[in-house]
């Protein structure tokens, strides 16, 4: 049964639907290459979690949606190859109609397929995976399992990061596979306003980055990219979610 695909648009910003009133990505018009979900936004952190400008070169992000990582990545990263895989084919059709999902074949390989799927049968190694996939009743299915995680993790290279979109119900059962499934190399942040929670996990090289430090590389992105990740990190010390002010993952 093909996903009913809906369109809106309130004050400027263009949203996606899968049939209902959950939303499945969103593009503010005039600024089509932002992250306008903080969600988004907070999954980006993981280009705070490595060093420079060059990582990551492979991503691998499960669920398109409105493109909007995808869009972000592929102006920011122009040295990153995309691999992104949709279920939906009318997800595509979307993204490039309405939330200017760019076509460059060279750069962006779209896969039609179940996400959980394409990692079990993958060899691919990738610098940074980004879970984010949902039917039209806001479920991840598969997407949110311990072999799916694990799966993952074994696709990862040696500066590999994971970033996932945990939300609802789905947020404690979901972190404890992913923390299970990475031996304990997982962080997950404070709920977003939306309910959406953000959870990350490492594989290879550890990752040891003081807070303080971390607002100096965000102060560098958001010069590169105009994204600003200084709330994010404001909420991580409000809420001491990392020990003595250091990220350890």
């Amino acid at each position: 049964m093909t996903t009913p695909i809906d369109i809106s648009e309130e004050s400027g910003v263009r949203y996606l639907h899968f049939g209902s009133s959950w939303i499945q990505g969103a593009m503010r018009i005039s600024r089509p290459w932002n992250l306008e979900l903080e969600y988004t936004r907070e999954m980006m952190t993981s280009l705070l979690l490595r060093d420079g400008s060059r990582w990551p070169k492979r991503v691998l992000l499960i669920g398109l949606g409105a493109a909007s990582l995808t869009k972000f990545l592929y102006r920011n990263r122009p040295l990153s190859h995309l691999t992104v895989v949709e279920i939906e084919p009318a997800v595509v059709a979307a993204a490039r109609h309405f939330f200017k999902l760019p076509e460059d074949d060279k750069r962006i390989h779209i896969v039609i397929g179940d996400g959980a799927d394409y990692i079990l049968a993958s060899d691919k190694k990738f610098d940074l995976i980004l879970v984010d996939g949902f039917n039209e009743h806001a479920h991840p299915g598969q997407l949110n399992s311990l072999p799916f995680y694990q799966a993952c993790r074994s696709r990862l290279s040696e500066q590999g990061i994971m970033a996932v979109n945990l939300l609802s119900r789905g947020v404690p059962m979901g972190y404890a596979a992913i923390r299970q499934a990475f031996e304990e190399r997982a962080l997950m942040f404070p709920s977003c306003e939306s309910g959406n929670t953000i959870a990350f996990a490492a594989e290879g090289e550890q990752v040891s980055i003081d807070l303080e430090d971390m607002r100096e590389s965000a102060l560098r992105l958001k010069e590169e990219t105009s994204l600003n990740l200084f709330p994010t990190i404001a909420r991580l010390a409000q809420a001491k979610t990392c020990a003595n002010d250091l990220l350890v993952l």
